[in-house]
């Protein structure tokens, strides 16, 4: 499978994700974590505890990779919780479902502030999807390539950098892929498109990720 994570020395690219004695207002974020595993109760902190809680670290990764700033993913992470724990009640899934659920909040929070302040750096999803439709090719887009020696040998700041350059609805499903491991129907939940425009974006920001890296190289 090409997976530009794997590809890369086997090594993740944890760009964003908590490292220990790394400071992230954590303490707003938790609730007392109840004992057990159980989801049931009705009880909103016990929910949101055993919900939305393990997850957070992915999620200040994905906010990280959207908005590029620390404090900005903080924001973002603060306001996704506090709409989470808002709609916990209304969460029928359960914790297989959770990630996507808590993803497709933090998604939506990193837009909205992306909006708000930094318009110009949210790239139109419906002038790309023409692109796409245009451009689209056929196949997996986990089938290595020749190409894909070019990543297994790039350092890691040159890849998330390149990575960082890419359009945001292209960075955003090459980070749920290859970074979270997310498969492509939570993929095609988080971000709202169907499994076949997951596969595209995800082929397209490759060959985009691909072309930067030989760019470099040269």
């Amino acid at each position: 499978m090409m997976n530009v994570v794997s590809l890369h020395a086997g090594r993740r690219l944890a760009y964003g994700q908590q490292q220990s004695g790394d400071r992230r207002q954590q303490a707003s974020w938790e609730l007392p974590r109840p004992s057990g595993d159980a989801v049931s109760g009705g009880d909103e902190n016990t929910r949101f505890a055993n919900l939305v809680l393990p997850h957070l670290g992915d999620a200040y990764s994905l906010a990280r990779w959207l908005t590029g700033n620390r404090a900005d993913a903080e924001d973002v992470v603060q306001d996704a919780c506090l709409r989470a724990f808002r709609a916990i009640g209304n969460f029928a899934g359960g914790s297989g479902s959770a990630r996507a659920w808590m993803l497709t909040i933090v998604r939506h929070s990193a837009y909205a502030w992306l909006r708000k302040n930094r318009p110009a750096a949210v790239v139109g999803v419906e002038d790309l999807e023409t692109v796409e439709t245009a451009q689209a090719r056929p196949g997996d887009p986990d089938v290595e390539t020749p190409e894909t020696a070019l990543i297994s040998k790039t350092d890691g700041a040159r890849l998330e950098a390149a990575i960082a350059g890419l359009p945001a609805p292209f960075r955003e499903t090459l980070v749920l892929r290859d970074v979270q491991g997310l498969d492509y129907r939570e993929i095609a939940e988080v971000i709202g498109v169907p499994m076949g425009t997951v596969m595209s974006r995800l082929a397209r920001a490759r060959r985009r990720l691909i072309a930067t890296l030989g760019r470099s190289e040269a």
